[in-house]
């Protein structure tokens, strides 16, 4: 059983490799039909459960920003229309799904409070969908869930004593020691090709700065770095300080149109 699972893993990790637009090495299992239709469903569960908001001004304003920086992105990751939903929600949140989706919690508004700010966080969410982010995330857990199944009946062959605390500090390891990386590694490359997406767009890659110092000061409280699924906000601010002079180029055209509401 071991062996089978150690080798279907590995042919599943060979053949299913890809890379980001960053360059770096990538494990897809899901088809992009697949990660379409789950963001759909996922969508149209939160528009069930959320209140979402009938500001007309706020909608605009969202709608406005979100247009222009989709209308940057590669039609390999989402050929067609965007739907925009506003949630009226105090949550400092917002988010894209495969399938070419984006929700906007009212409460993110209070911390980007400009339309560039905002555009640093649509099009930060929108990197995710860009880079196969939620594939990768999928794949990985698909990766652990074979692992654990292989131990575990490896452990039992063992007759190894107290068998489910050495599964824990296993799972446990792999939650800080690999998951957790690679989420953190996920946010910080979606920043940088946000940061690159919102200056295409019109918008200055200079509020994506601003817009974590802003956010530093809402988050006090957070967990150490390591123990977080996010970099800090200072690391954060560190890197795209770093690239701004590469994003900086790519901000040709200033974007007017967008008002804050």
């Amino acid at each position: 059983m071991k062996s089978k699972l150690a080798v279907l893993a590995a042919v599943l990790v060979l053949t299913a490799c890809a890379k980001s637009s960053t360059g770096r090495n990538q494990v897809t299992l899901f088809s992009n039909g697949e990660l379409s239709k789950m963001g759909a469903a996922s969508f149209e569960e939160l528009k069930q459960k959320e209140k979402i908001s009938q500001n007309k001004a706020t909608n605009q304003y969202v709608q406005c920003v979100a247009n222009a920086i989709t209308a940057n992105v590669p039609k390999s990751a989402h050929n067609g229309t965007w739907e925009v939903v506003v949630f009226d929600s105090e949550q400092v949140n917002a988010f894209a799904l495969p399938g070419g989706k984006i929700g906007v919690y009212t409460g993110i508004l209070n911390v980007a409070q400009t339309p560039d700010q905002l555009a640093a966080i649509i099009g930060h969410e929108v990197a995710h969908v860009i880079e196969q982010h939620s594939n990768e995330r999928l794949s990985a857990n698909q990766i652990v869930q074979i692992g654990a199944v292989g131990a575990d009946a490896w452990l039992s062959q063992q007759g190894t004593e107290n068998k489910e605390l050495w599964m824990a500090l296993g799972l446990g390891a792999i939650q800080y020691g690999a998951l957790m990386p690679y989420s953190r590694l996920h946010e910080s490359e979606a920043d940088i090709v946000g940061q690159n997406l919102m200056a295409k767009s019109g918008f200055d890659p200079a509020a994506a700065i601003d817009l974590w110092r802003n956010m530093a000061k809402v988050s006090k409280g957070a967990p150490p770095e390591f123990l977080s699924t996010h970099p800090s906000n200072q690391t954060r601010i560190n890197d795209l300080s770093k690239h701004l002079g590469k994003a900086q180029p790519l901000y040709q055209s200033p974007n007017k149109s967008c008002k804050r509401a």
